[in-house]
């Protein structure tokens, strides 16, 4: 006989996976970090620098010089042996012409190998390759440019002259039948190799149009590898007095008007001199004209060139503007602050009223931010606007918040939260600030503050 049979389901146990509750506990963080890191505002640091600012007055202006275009006296094949902007002496070789071609021809040929420098040339080309690379900044890389043209001249010269020594015998002959010319410098300057129309201007008859640069045009001389009789070869400047031409307004020309010497910064490479001026008036434009007496070598090849006028430089603490934030302060006269509690801190005695009625004086001992001779500058950490401050040994009271005044400054982040800084603004240019060093509430050298001041608040711990 059968009998029923009662199946129970068994039922699995629950069994808690550790290792899934730990992963989603780890992914919730990581949630959360990421979260916090997008949504909080994060504040850049800056390290304070020595630094020196000067005002911004950078003008380009005109250059005139005393040149002297020096034309040949014959026709023919041209190579010249002087590199550019480089002085001369009298009787010194600058360029032969070859009536014939066939001696400028050979010149040729021996140029295109550079094993024929000789050794005097190769010390000196590589004596400005190494000054170069001592000097070199990749700030300044437009002058790569520059030096890659002065060594090409060097070279070329180098080699040219190298190649006259080489063939000396058959140039000699081609001079006795009259057709290879060598030509010699009979006065003593500056060498340079391009016309631009300017040579006779001087500083009485410049014009206004002459400082449109856009239709400025020159004349490469060394580009020519022929020259006609009457051509022109090269230029000489033979002193060693020029002048830089500046259009400047009404406002700087009456601060200079005092003065006759001012020092300038060539902002090409950087090298300062200084100059004698006057300044003139043409058809309702003010002008300064600068006269140097030395420098005209590095600048020979330059018709234009970008100066500042160091009128104001100032030395200090460099720092952002974007770093610079104000703060107002309760100012309370010095007679009102002396020594008490339990420190030797300068203090103050603050009247206050108890629950009760009853008056009584409390000794607080604020931070102070910055102090005149009358005054000391606090803030409201310590104490309140309304407050009675009473002053030692006698019956005289001031409440605080009667006079207040604003303090420009900067957040310190040395101890990791923002701590206002005062600072003397020596000067200030469109993204940087020159402050006094040395100060007794004020920030020093190497000090960290924070890169963007509205990015911070007072006390507030860095994230």
């Amino acid at each position: 006989m059968s009998k029923n049979k009662k199946v129970i389901k068994y039922r699995k146990p629950f069994n808690i996976n550790i290792g899934v509750i730990i992963f989603f506990i780890i992914f919730i963080y990581l949630i959360f970090n990421v979260f916090s890191y997008l949504t909080t505002t994060h504040v850049s640091v800056y390290e304070v620098v020595q630094g020196t600012m000067a005002e911004n007055n950078v003008y380009r202006g005109l250059v005139l010089r005393d040149e002297q275009i020096v034309n040949s006296s014959y026709t023919g094949a041209l190579n010249y042996y002087v590199r550019e902007a480089s002085r001369v002496g009298y009787g010194t070789l600058i360029y032969s012409v070859d009536e014939n071609g066939d001696v400028s021809q050979k010149i040729n040929e021996v140029n295109e190998d550079a094993a024929n420098l000789d050794d005097e040339s190769l010390t000196e080309i590589e004596s400005d390759i190494g000054a170069f690379q001592s000097s070199y900044s990749s700030l300044e890389f437009y002058n790569v440019y520059s030096f890659r043209e002065d060594i090409n001249s060097a070279l070329s010269e180098a080699l040219s002259l190298g190649a006259l020594n080489e063939i000396s015998d058959y140039a000699a002959s081609a001079q006795n039948q009259n057709t290879f010319h060598q030509v010699y410098a009979d006065t003593p300057g500056i060498v340079v190799y391009y016309t631009d129309g300017f040579e006779g201007v001087t500083t009485d008859n410049f014009t206004a149009d002459m400082f449109d640069e856009s239709a400025y045009t020159r004349t490469n001389l060394k580009q020519n590898t022929t020259v006609d009789s009457g051509g022109a070869v090269y230029k000489l400047i033979d002193s060693e007095e020029w002048n830089i031409v500046i259009p400047v307004s009404e406002v700087l020309a009456k601060q200079l008007s005092d003065d006759d010497t001012i020092q300038i910064r060539f902002t090409q490479d950087e090298k300062t001199a200084y100059a004698t001026y006057t300044l003139t008036s043409k058809e309702g434009q003010n002008y300064l004209i600068l006269t140097l007496r030395n420098s005209m070598v590095r600048y020979a090849k330059e018709r234009f060139l970008e100066v500042e006028l160091l009128l104001t430089e100032e030395t200090g603490l460099k720092i952002p503007n974007s770093a610079i934030t104000e703060k107002e302060f309760f100012t309370i006269p010095v007679s009102y602050f002396m020594k008490g509690g339990d420190s030797d801190s300068d203090g103050l005695l603050v009247e206050r009223t108890d629950d009760d009625g009853n008056k009584t004086t409390e000794f607080i001992s604020p931070t102070v931010y910055y102090q005149t001779e009358d005054f000391y500058y606090i803030d409201d950490e310590d104490i309140s606007s309304g407050d009675k401050l009473v002053k030692a040994d006698s019956s005289e009271t001031y409440v605080v918040g009667a006079d207040t005044a604003t303090l420009k400054g900067v957040y310190n982040v040395n101890k990791g939260y923002a701590v206002f800084k005062q600072i003397d603004i020596l000067y200030q240019s469109r993204e940087y600030t020159i402050v006094k060093t040395g100060t007794s509430y004020g920030i020093s050298l190497y000090d960290h503050i924070a890169l963007d001041s509205t990015k911070v608040q007072e006390d507030e711990l860095l994230k």
